[in-house]
């Protein structure tokens, strides 16, 4: 899709290689020295949550975060009286077991990194894992399908993908209730996983969560999120790197309704040399009060030689009354890189595009509903699981249905 000619949010940037027509790289990338991106502003990370003091609304972090919606879940004041409703089904081979926190497994893929998260780490009773086998290469996804009934529920997930396996991972949200978790994906060496997290909520949910991935040797990962529901979700998808080689690919899509908040916030820390990272979100918003936050930083350490990333947020206001914060950052240690960049753009609908249909014939309210699915269609068509594509391209048409 053409970028949008009106687009009030627009920066761009990219270093390792020559500058891209209306690209610029003066000003755009935060040197390590003079870096003031979240990764460096915020708390350490810790399992703790005593180590995180109670967030107020004015930090870098939670600035754009509607705290009075997060129902207790940042000062301590929630607690678990909620029931969720799991189903795991894993192909032949594959193990799930329920165990204690001590499990060496549980936070080997990352530390809470905010108040929320250490909270969810610290309060859920049983932690759940699913183990690939070695050099498995299952034919069916994992499906795991939680739904919500009520209350505050707390959770932590496992995956822990042996080297040279290659899986697809799919978890469905739906329902109602208050939901904060922890989700850890160990990608072993040479291992192939695909990873797919679908917030389909009830209005009034919400839903705060902590996704991180280690990715061995010459491994790959994608992850693709996907949020359509509640009442405030908030996500954290985390990538890094146990060893040279690895590649990692995330993806997005958010559809924000009318008082709906969905936040994303993303790293990517590039702590081994010559791995590579792609990030690209879109989002399309409608309705008055409509906020969307897409916070997407990226860290190049300096031992990370051969680093190759690049990150990009799009965004397509369908109403008035509708917000986005669109925030990209990359903090370099290390000019020892094959490139590094990242853009974000914000508009209303490509008047130039929608002139073009219509001048074809195809009335406008339809042309507005090509100009939408196309939008979302690329990254769609690379979840790699049918039934959740044809899934999803039925609730875009159901949300443009109420706004076209």
């Amino acid at each position: 899709m053409a970028e949008a000619q009106n687009s009030p949010i627009l920066d761009s940037a990219r270093l390792g290689a020559p500058p891209s027509a209306g690209s610029t790289t003066a000003g755009a990338i935060a040197v390590a020295a003079e870096s003031t991106v979240a990764t460096r502003m915020s708390a350490p990370p810790s399992f703790d949550v005593a180590d995180f003091p109670v967030p107020h609304g004015r930090e870098e972090e939670w600035r754009f975060t509607p705290l009075e919606r997060l129902r207790g879940l940042h000062d301590g004041t929630a607690v678990a009286n909620g029931t969720m409703k799991a189903q795991i089904d894993a192909p032949e081979g594959v193990t799930v077991e329920s165990v204690d926190r001590g499990d060496e497994r549980i936070g080997k893929a990352g530390t809470p990194v905010d108040r929320v998260a250490a909270q969810a780490f610290s309060s859920f009773a049983k932690a759940t894992v699913v183990t690939v086998p070695k050099e498995t290469v299952l034919a069916e996804p994992i499906r795991v399908a939680l739904h919500g009934e009520g209350g505050t529920t707390f959770g932590h997930t496992v995956f822990d993908i042996k080297p040279f396996a290659e899986a697809i991972i799919v978890i469905d949200h739906t329902g109602d209730g208050v939901r904060a978790a922890n989700v850890d994906i160990l990608v072993g060496d040479g291992a192939k996983v695909t990873f797919v997290s679908v917030q389909d909520w009830d209005d009034t949910a919400v839903h705060t969560s902590q996704h991180n991935a280690l990715v061995g040797r010459d491994a790959s990962f994608k992850s693709v999120v996907v949020t359509f529901g509640g009442d405030l979700v908030r996500l954290h998808p985390r990538v890094r790197y146990a060893a040279p080689g690895g590649e990692a690919e995330m993806l997005g899509l958010y559809f924000t309704d009318a008082s709906q908040h969905q936040e994303h916030r993303l790293l990517v820390t590039h702590d081994a040399p010559h791995c590579k990272s792609n990030v690209v979100y879109k989002g399309a918003l409608q309705g008055e009060g409509a906020h969307a936050v897409w916070i997407g930083d990226v860290l190049i350490e300096k031992t990370a030689e051969g680093t190759d990333t690049y990150e990009m947020n799009r965004n397509l206001v369908l109403t008035d009354g509708a917000r986005v914060d669109s925030v990209p950052n990359l903090e370099i240690e290390t000019g020892e890189i094959v490139g590094a960049g990242h853009a974000s753009a914000t508009g209303r609908f490509d008047d130039e595009q929608l002139f073009y249909l219509q001048a074809r014939g195809i009335p406008a309210d339809e042309a507005r509903r090509l100009v939408v699915r196309g939008f979302f269609a690329e990254l769609v068509q690379q979840i790699g699981v049918p039934d959740i594509e044809e899934r999803l391209i039925a609730k875009i048409e159901a949300e443009l249905e109420a706004s076209v």
